[in-house]
């Protein structure tokens, strides 16, 4: 999020896009290879100059090593010091350029990591959980710096098998801290809650979850919940992802006796899943082989 509040952005690079239909489909028809489906997903939000980008590529487009992931025209590349993000992709649905450079500058870098599922089949960590972003668009012409956060997923299988549901959120502390909170529930029955403080040098430590609260749900019906201080104020103060299965807002909550401005997601696995949204997604998520 940019300093003023104003802007926001969300980067994902994906090796084997857990969202793809493409990549669903070939994994009915036998084996699949991750490296055939990889994108990088970009949105801008702010009233000015809003984008959103999800460009599928195949592994003749994709290039990595330690240090630098090339999906197609754009590109990822650790620096030693800083990430740095070269985007040239294409706005869905209406086609417009989305160019520019992000580099993501981490206070410090964690090491911690751990299962979201019983099976252990599916882990998270952040990598930069305290970072600071400079936001340099040329297409749409837009510049800002922010607070930002980098994180990490990878599963052994896809969500879809073990997960129903479950909400994230992050907030910068007053102390400079950020707190993480995941809330994890399995088909199973099984939940599983984490919730982490992390210092800016990356150092994790946990803390007592407060209790979960409801939100309003989706336009699209999804339920949500956070977990928040019963005493704190809890409501959305802007959408920004309303999508079938999945939705992206910025709340005022409660966490650890302060008030925050947090960062939520909530992701519906039965929406994700269902056959109605694998046909609508490609509208979103084009493929280039």
């Amino acid at each position: 999020m940019s300093d003023d509040g104003r802007h926001g952005l969300t980067i994902i690079a994906f090796v084997g896009s857990v969202f793809s239909p493409y990549y669903t489909w070939a994994l009915k028809r036998g084996a699949a290879s991750a490296e055939n489906h990889c994108a990088l997903n970009v949105a801008l939000y702010g009233r000015d100059h809003p984008r959103w980008s999800m460009t599928e590529r195949g592994r003749a487009s994709v290039s990595r090593d330690a240090c630098n992931f090339a999906i197609g025209p754009s590109a990822l590349r650790w620096t030693g010091s800083h990430l740095e993000i070269s985007i040239d992709e294409i706005n869905v649905p209406w086609p417009s350029r989305v160019r520019g450079v992000v580099r993501v500058h981490p206070a410090g870098l964690s090491r911690f990591g751990t299962a979201l599922d019983a099976a252990g089949r599916h882990r998270w960590g952040p990598i930069a959980p305290c970072a600071r972003v400079e936001a340099d668009f040329e297409r749409p012409g837009l510049r800002w710096k922010g607070a930002a956060y980098l994180d990490s997923n990878e599963g052994d299988e896809p969500v879809t098998v073990p997960f129903r549901e479950w909400d994230w959120a992050r907030a910068a502390m007053p102390d400079g801290r950020t707190a993480v909170v995941y809330d994890v529930r399995e088909k199973t029955g099984v939940e599983k809650v984490l919730a982490l403080r992390f210092a800016p040098n990356g150092d994790a430590e946990p803390f007592a979850a407060p209790a979960r609260r409801g939100l309003p749900a989706s336009r699209w019906r999804i339920k949500r919940s956070m977990r928040s201080d019963a005493a704190a104020p809890l409501r959305i103060r802007e959408s920004l992802e309303d999508a079938p299965f999945y939705a992206r807002a910025v709340l005022e909550a409660g966490l650890l006796g302060e008030t925050v401005t947090a960062v939520h997601e909530t992701l519906n696995i039965p929406r994700l899943a269902s056959p109605i949204t694998r046909v609508m997604l490609p509208f979103r998520m084009p493929r280039v082989a």
